[in-house]
C-alpha cells in the first residue's frame, strides 16, 4: 500500500512540474520592413495586436493626415535623422497618433510599452501636433527630431505609467516642445529644446523627473509646472527665455529645484506663484532680469539656499556685458529674491553680487521670513538708494548674521 502511496505521489508530481516548465504558448514577435509596404500606415496596420517592431528606411515620407499606431508592445525604429516624416498637413493635425483603437469610447482604454526612436517627424505652421500619444502606459520616446509644429512637439495625455522622453531634440514648435497632462514617475532626460514657444509644460502630475536638459531661446517660458508635486528639475540649463525659467503654478507642493543654470531670462528666473514645501538650492542665476526668484502670495514654506546671483562680472573690475544695449537682453543685470504676500520663507547661504537693485526685498504682506547667513556684494548699481535687504519690520522677520559689503 505504501508502494503504491509513493509511486502515486511521484506520478503526480512529475506531471505537476512538467506542467509548470512547459512556457506558455507566445505569439511569435514581428519585425516589419516599411520598405515593403505601399505606405508607413500600411506598415502599422500589419502589426498584431501583440506588438513587434517596425523598421524605417532613410528617405522623406511626405503625409497629409495622421498615421495612427494602436497597437501595445511595439516599437518605430528609424535609421536616424535620415528617416523623415515630413507633415503636409495644414488643418492642425497632427503627425503622428498613438492611441488604444477604442480611445474615443473609452477614454480609460490604455497601451502599454509603446517605444519611438531615431527618426524625425517635422511640421509646419498650420499642423497640429508632432507626436500625440493619449493613454500609453510606459511609453519611451527617444532619440527623436521633433520640430516645426503649428502645435506641441510632443503631447503626452493620461500616459500615467512611467513616460519617458530622453536624448531627442524639440526645437521651433508653436506650442510647448514637450506637454505632459497626467503623467506619473516621469522622466524627461538629456533633452534639447530650442525656440518653442514653452519648453516643457507639465500639469495634474506627480514626481517629475527632469534631469540635464538644455533649454534655449523660448519665445515663451521654460519650464511651466501645474498642480504637480514630489517632482526634482535639476542640472538644466536654461537660458535667453523671453518668459520666465521655471515657474511653479496651481498647488504644487513638495517640489526641488536645484543645480541649475538659468541665465538670460526676461520676465524672471524661478516663478512660485502657487507652491509650498519647496526648495530651490545651489542655482545659478546669471543675467536675469526683473526678479531671479519671486515667491508670491499664493505661495509659502519655501527654502532658498546655496545660490549665486549674480551679473557678468569677470574679476579684475571688468564686465562681460554692457550695462546699456540696444536689445535689453544683451545687457548687464543682476537680480535677486522678491517677497510679494509670501509666508515662511528661509532665505539662507546664498551668494547675491552685482545686483541692480536689493538682494532681497518684501512687500509689507510678507511674514515669517527669515534671512541668514547670506553674503551680498555690489548691489544697487542701477537703483543706487536700494538696500541690500529691504524688508518689512516686525511679522516676524528676521534678518541676521549677513555679511554687506
Amino acid at each position: 500500500m505504501k508502494i503504491r502511496l509513493i509511486f502515486s505521489f511521484l506520478v503526480c508530481s512529475a506531471a505537476f512540474l512538467n506542467a509548470q516548465e512547459k512556457p506558455a504558448e507566445l505569439p511569435k514577435p514581428v519585425s516589419i520592413d516599411a520598405s515593403e509596404f505601399d505606405s508607413l500606415q500600411a506598415a502599422f496596420n500589419a502589426l498584431p495586436e501583440s506588438g513587434g517592431i517596425v523598421r524605417l528606411p532613410p528617405g522623406t515620407v511626405e503625409i497629409s493626415k495622421p498615421l495612427v499606431v494602436s497597437s501595445a508592445e511595439t516599437r518605430i525604429e528609424g535609421a536616424g535623422a535620415s528617416t523623415h516624416i515630413k507633415n503636409m498637413n495644414e488643418t492642425g493635425e497632427p503627425a503622428l497618433i498613438i492611441a488604444p483603437k477604442t480611445i474615443a469610447d473609452d477614454p480609460k482604454a490604455r497601451l502599454w510599452r509603446i517605444q519611438l526612436g531615431n527618426f524625425r517627424i517635422s511640421g509646419n505652421e498650420k499642423s497640429g501636433n508632432g507626436i500625440q500619444a493619449t493613454g500609453i502606459q510606459e511609453i519611451f520616446i527617444h532619440g527623436m527630431s521633433v520640430d516645426h509644429h503649428g502645435g506641441h512637439g510632443i503631447s503626452l495625455v493620461n500616459c500615467y505609467e512611467d513616460p519617458r522622453v530622453s536624448d531627442s531634440i524639440l526645437t521651433y514648435n508653436k506650442k510647448a516642445g514637450l506637454f505632459i497632462d497626467a503623467g506619473h514617475d516621469i522622466v524627461v532626460n538629456g533633452n534639447h529644446f530650442e525656440e518653442n514657444q514653452d519648453g516643457v509644460i507639465c500639469t495634474d502630475a506627480f514626481n517629475l523627473c527632469m534631469n540635464g536638459n538644455n533649454l534655449d531661446d523660448h519665445l515663451g517660458n521654460g519650464v511651466v509646472i501645474e498642480n504637480t508635486y514630489g517632482s526634482v528639475v535639476s542640472g538644466n540649463m536654461i537660458e535667453e527665455c523671453n518668459g520666465t525659467a521655471i515657474i511653479l503654478d496651481r498647488d504644487c507642493y513638495g517640489i526641488t529645484l536645484s543645480a541649475n543654470v538659468i541665465a538670460h531670462d526676461m520676465e524672471g528666473g524661478i516663478d512660485l506663484r502657487d507652491a509650498h514645501g519647496c526648495t530651490v538650492s545651489a542655482n545659478t542665476f546669471t543675467l536675469v532680469h526683473k526678479h531671479s526668484v519671486r515667491v508670491g502670495p499664493e505661495s509659502g514654506r519655501i527654502t532658498i539656499s546655496a545660490n549665486n546671483f549674480s551679473n557678468s562680472y569677470m574679476g579684475n573690475g571688468e564686465l562681460k556685458r554692457p550695462a546699456e544695449h540696444e536689445k535689453p537682453i544683451s545687457r548687464d543685470m543682476g537680480t535677486g529674491v522678491v517677497l510679494e504676500g509670501a509666508k515662511v520663507v528661509t532665505i539662507t547661504g546664498n551668494n547675491f553680487s552685482g545686483l541692480a537693485a536689493e538682494a532681497v526685498k518684501a512687500d509689507a504682506k510678507s511674514e515669517k521670513i527669515l534671512v541668514t547667513g547670506n553674503i551680498v556684494t555690489d548691489w544697487g548699481r542701477v537703483e543706487k538708494e536700494a538696500k541690500a535687504f529691504d524688508l518689512p519690520e516686525g511679522k516676524s522677520v528676521s534678518v541676521s548674521g549677513n555679511i554687506t559689503d
